[in-house]
């Protein structure tokens, strides 16, 4: 203690500044929103559209790429960004996803990659929901999620009508439905 008292006034405030800064940035981390990548190799986004009205057509697209900020105890402050390639999707039939790809549908060439963005998330009973904005095939509309986050898992349901993203919309498309339930499953890495 005798020798804290010899201390310059100088140097004692140098200290309680490095003091308060280190706490400050500290408490900013442990209580921060941090940003999370999306892990490409096990997140996809899965779809279903009805096909002549009696079956299901189930598909997928990979190579997501972005990052989600989640804090159940910030929602303001947590976000997700994400895009997949759209060129990826795949209905298990080869011919259908050529055509799929090409400029009666997702024209690939023109529009590479279908994007998400959060621009607000709220609780929702025991999951939470997110409204987005969702761009595809040079359109972009606003979307509601509800989603749920387990662990470092986002997995997200919504439905979406293809021809509001003009897919499909100039061909003779009868045998394809209009809605398209859309999840979106998301690990990010920690």
């Amino acid at each position: 203690m005798r020798f804290i008292g010899h201390l310059t006034p100088s140097f004692k405030t140098n200290c309680m500044k490095k003091i308060i800064t280190l706490a400050a940035l500290a408490l900013f981390t442990w209580s921060g929103v941090q940003a999370q990548t999306i892990h490409t190799e096990t997140s996809k986004v899965t779809f279903e559209i009805s096909n002549m009205g009696v079956r299901t057509v189930e598909g997928s697209f990979h190579n997501m790429t972005g990052t989600v900020n989640f804090d159940p105890n910030n929602l303001a402050e947590s976000s997700m960004e994400a895009c997949i390639e759209a060129a990826t999707v795949n209905t298990d039939n080869e011919d259908r996803d050529a055509h799929l790809r090409n400029e009666d549908f997702f024209h690939t060439d023109k529009y590479p990659t279908i994007c998400i963005k959060s621009k607000s998330v709220s609780k929702n009973g025991s999951g939470y929901t997110m409204v987005a904005t969702l761009s595809m095939h040079g359109v972009t509309k606003e979307v509601t999620i509800p989603f749920t986050m387990k662990g470092n898992t986002y997995t997200g349901t919504f439905t979406v009508n293809r021809l509001d993203y003009k897919v499909g919309e100039d061909t003779n498309t009868f045998m394809v439905g209009d809605e398209v339930e859309i999840t979106i499953k998301s690990d990010v890495e920690l």
